[in-house]
């Protein structure tokens, strides 16, 4: 009776064990590659799957896991990023810099990947370093610095082409770090800093330059303001003394015209003016006290006696 319980609770035991091990239960985005007798059989997809255990068994793959590689029976479908290590690349131009790069690919045929490729986060590795080497051994250090976009879009095209045969879809690559020796980054940095000056310079002479030719233009301006304003008032001058003269002109002519009139036609009209000049300037030198002696002209009596002609015919009317 003891014996038969023992049986029982073995056979029970077994099976429990048997059904297990026959049933496998792949979470969702994870797959298992599955051998039977060695041979491939399936690949399990997300949910319950029953295998033969002992004839049937999950094949053993390398990951990378937290920079280290283990081996494992599932097979992540997802997106995956690898950080790789710094690594020393040469440009066209010599110069030795250290750069890490950032890989984005996902696993789209889990049979390629396991049975393509014996290590398939080293053959990246190794496929992603080598083919770095490459595209920034064509470039010179200027370019390597400023044609990041370029550098990732030439390297993701690359992996992916050859990542094909592997299964692998090649997403994304990022370079994450460019390091230069410290004797070039002293070098850009006495360059910018000259750049900088030069710009300085070159702006400073460049105020300085529309500033005189502001100064320039605006004593230009003043000069031609101040010779326009002296043009305008010497015309003006100039149209007021021709004015003035007119006017007076027609003034004489007009009192002229009147000592014609009232001297008559028989006396000359200028001795009579002449005279009234010289009768005016008698006037000032007696206002003169100074002046003791008046010479006098010996034409002044041909006029005096013009006056008394003058007297005479005004006395006759």
């Amino acid at each position: 009776m003891d014996f038969t319980v023992i049986f029982l609770t073995a056979l029970v035991v077994l099976a429990l064990i048997f059904v297990k091990m026959a049933v496998v239960i792949i979470p969702q985005s994870e797959t298992k590659i599955v051998e039977r007798l060695g041979k491939y059989y399936a690949t399990l997809s997300p949910g319950i799957n029953v295998i033969i255990p002992i004839i049937d068994r999950a094949k053993d793959v390398i990951t990378l896991n937290r920079g280290r590689y283990v081996y494992t029976d599932s097979i992540d479908l997802r997106e995956q990023v690898y950080d790789f290590d710094k690594q020393n690349v040469i440009t066209k131009d010599n110069i030795q810099m250290q750069i890490n790069a950032l890989l984005y690919f996902q696993i789209v045929d889990p049979f390629k990947a396991v049975y393509e490729i014996s290590n398939l986060p080293n053959a990246i590795e190794k496929l992603t370093q080598t083919t770095l080497r490459n595209i920034i051994g064509e470039l010179e250090l200027d370019q390597t610095l400023t044609s990041r976009d370029t550098i990732n879009t030439k390297l993701r095209a690359v992996l992916d082409d050859a990542t094909d045969k592997w299964g692998v879809k090649v997403n994304r690559v990022e370079l994450q770090d460019i390091i230069p020796p410290a004797s070039v980054l002293q070098a850009m940095e006495k360059q910018m800093q000259a750049e900088r000056n030069k710009r300085a310079t070159i702006l400073t002479s460049e105020g300085q330059k529309q500033a005189a030719i502001l100064q320039s233009e605006g004593e230009k301006t003043s000069t031609i303001n101040r010779a326009e304003a002296a043009k305008q008032q010497a015309i003006l001058n100039a149209e007021g003394e021709a004015t003035a003269r007119i006017r007076k002109a027609e003034a004489e002519a007009i009192a002229i015209g009147k000592i014609t009139e009232a001297v008559g036609k028989s006396t000359n009209p200028a001795n009579y003016l002449l005279a009234q000049k010289y009768i005016q300037m008698m006037e000032l030198m007696a206002e003169n006290e100074q002046q003791k002696t008046v010479f006098l002209p010996y034409e002044a009596t041909n006029v005096l006696g013009s006056l008394a002609g003058i007297k005479e015919l005004f006395k006759e009317k």
